[in-house]
């Protein structure tokens, strides 16, 4: 017992900051999304497991300008860390910037900023997005038989993901000259604009035979409308999407969607809180974890439920 209490006053006496008390600020770009939620309640659950760590949780909104005053307050507040998952991948620098200047670990999450090399003392936790289209379109191209039309869905134009995701489906579709794109455009990741948007591409009269969605939410949007106007997803129109939650594996149950691409959130939360923990302890670290994607299809979706 008495080598037990002195290796613990040891351990304490050389590491301080490893017992010590963690407050770390966490904007998130808009909580009502349905990823991001769930992103957030995987950090909740993860920072309850660790010892001594708080969060502090501030929603964007979809607001840059308030998530950079958010931002501000928490240096002014000088918490431990910052984790931002950003409104806008191109307007990260003034965040990045004040992080710097107050001396504080910033991690992003899940949005990469825009930009080559990430400057010292500056992190990220994500996923390769360019892959999750990648792998996305080259199912619904083998499903296609390697030719018809094709409609891409959007993400928000201001975030990355939109255009890494897109990018990965238009670098299969070199393979596939017979592919032929004849619509592209945002839904903004929600449900309901991309029921809209897939309501007025099938009332305009063009063929579709497979949509290619940036994300699940607005994936099961376009399956719905196409319901609602008569025809089967899956059998009259393909649909892929992205993300691989939930809704998603449901939608996939259902015969919904006939792709998606599993976007490890809780690996993200996770990830970028020990990120954060590691650059406040000084320990060693990777300044860039990826997360790899994976195919969920109906053959396998049940793998994927409640990971």
């Amino acid at each position: 017992m008495k080598k037990q209490l002195l290796g613990l006053i040891f351990s304490a006496v050389l590491s301080p900051l490893a017992m010590a008390d963690v407050h770390i600020g966490v904007s998130i770009a808009q909580v009502d999304d349905v990823f991001l939620a769930q992103m957030r309640d995987y950090m909740v659950a993860h920072a309850k497991q660790l010892q001594g760590v708080t969060l502090q949780f501030e929603d964007a909104q979809g607001d840059v300008v308030r998530q950079l005053n958010q931002v501000q307050n928490f240096t002014s507040q000088g918490v431990d860390a910052i984790i931002v998952n950003p409104v806008d991948t191109a307007a990260t620098a003034k965040i990045t910037d004040d992080a710097q200047k107050a001396h504080i670990p910033l991690v992003y999450v899940n949005r990469r900023p825009d930009g080559d090399q990430l400057p010292p003392g500056v992190g990220y936790v994500g996923s390769d997005e360019v892959k999750a289209g990648e792998m996305q379109m080259r199912y619904l191209a083998d499903k296609m038989g390697g030719k018809g039309n094709l409609a891409i869905m959007l993400g928000l134009l201001s975030n990355n993901a939109t255009h890494n995701r897109t990018l990965g489906v238009k670098t299969v579709l070199k393979d596939y000259p017979n592919i032929h794109v004849v619509e592209e455009q945002t839904a903004d990741w929600q449900r309901s604009k991309a029921m809209d948007l897939m309501n007025n591409w099938i009332v305009s009269g063009k063929k579709i035979d497979a949509v290619a969605a940036n994300a699940d939410e607005m994936a099961i949007g376009a399956a719905m409308a196409i319901r609602q106007a008569g025809m089967e997803p899956g059998k009259d129109i393909l649909v892929g999407g992205s993300d691989g939650g939930p809704a998603g594996l449901e939608a996939i149950k259902k015969d919904q969607l006939a792709v998606t691409v599993y976007q490890d959130n809780k690996g993200q939360a996770n990830g970028s809180i020990d990120l954060a923990l590691q650059m406040v302890r000084k320990e060693p670290y990777k300044a860039e974890l990826t997360i790899p994607y994976q195919l969920i299809t109906k053959a396998n979706y049940q793998d994927f439920v409640n990971p």
